[in-house]
């Protein structure tokens, strides 16, 4: 109560900004603090969130919109070849989820974390997978995690964790021993051919076959490099692998 109230005083002597628009962030007492309250987004900017509902992707979980018979694979995972079982993401990584992530990833934005975590109640289908399970966040090289600080993989973990419940938890299993350059620029073939032999177990991890794993990532693209993680893990064991991302791109 006691840090709800500073936040709030101080919200008012500095009143947040949106970091989508650099407009201010509105909200009365009674709002403040609520769910399905966004501290860093305006509401004008919240409304554009576009929130994956069924029916998707079985395995990027990317939206599909009409009518939907036969195959639940997207185009876009055509050649994937999953070593996971199925994937979900909360939003589709455009206008307000995009910046969300640039803030956390490129500019030390942790603050933005309390509203990523809000996006997640937002998708009560993947809390659902989630809720009770082992999330293994995506690993940083070491280097990199040394460059930036923290791993916004494994915030993102932290946070669905906070907000699924049920016993979920963060366990930390893999490490990337190969310091691969930025794959933004290339495509699926590339990804994985640079990412090959690019993660491994932690010293000490230990996988048990009866629990159920989720990989956490910021955003699914061409799922390269989840998929990736997720056969260093099928090698050690892991039976029940699912995916999820906060948004997919």
């Amino acid at each position: 109560m006691i840090r709800a109230l500073a936040r709030g005083g101080a919200d008012v002597i500095f009143p947040p900004v949106c970091v989508h628009c650099r407009g201010l962030v509105e909200s009365d007492g009674a709002e403040r603090g609520r769910r399905g309250h966004f501290r860093h987004l305006c509401r004008s900017c919240a409304g554009q969130l576009e929130f994956v509902r069924a029916p998707h992707c079985s395995t990027c979980g990317h939206p599909f919109y009409g009518v939907v018979e036969g195959e639940r694979q997207c185009v876009k995972c055509e050649g994937l070849e999953p070593a996971f079982n199925e994937g979900r993401t909360a939003v589709l990584f455009k206008g307000p989820a995009r910046t969300l992530v640039i803030e956390l990833k490129y500019h030390r934005g942790l603050h933005v974390i309390e509203d990523m975590a809000e996006i997640f109640r937002h998708a009560p289908v993947l809390l659902k997978r989630a809720r009770g399970s082992r999330l293994v966040p995506v690993p940083l090289h070491a280097r990199k995690a040394r460059e930036r600080g923290y791993n916004q993989a494994a915030l993102l973990a932290a946070a669905l964790a906070e907000v699924a419940g049920g016993g979920t938890r963060v366990e930390p299993l893999l490490r990337r021993v190969v310091d691969t350059e930025t794959q933004t620029a290339f495509d699926r073939r590339t990804r994985m051919a640079n990412l090959k032999n690019a993660f491994a177990l932690a010293p000490g991890a230990a996988i048990n076959p009866s629990l159920h794993y989720i990989l956490v990532d910021d955003v699914f693209t061409t799922g390269s490099t989840l998929n990736s993680c997720a056969r260093t893990l099928r090698r050690a064991g892991a039976l029940r692998l699912d995916v999820v991302t906060f948004g997919h791109g």
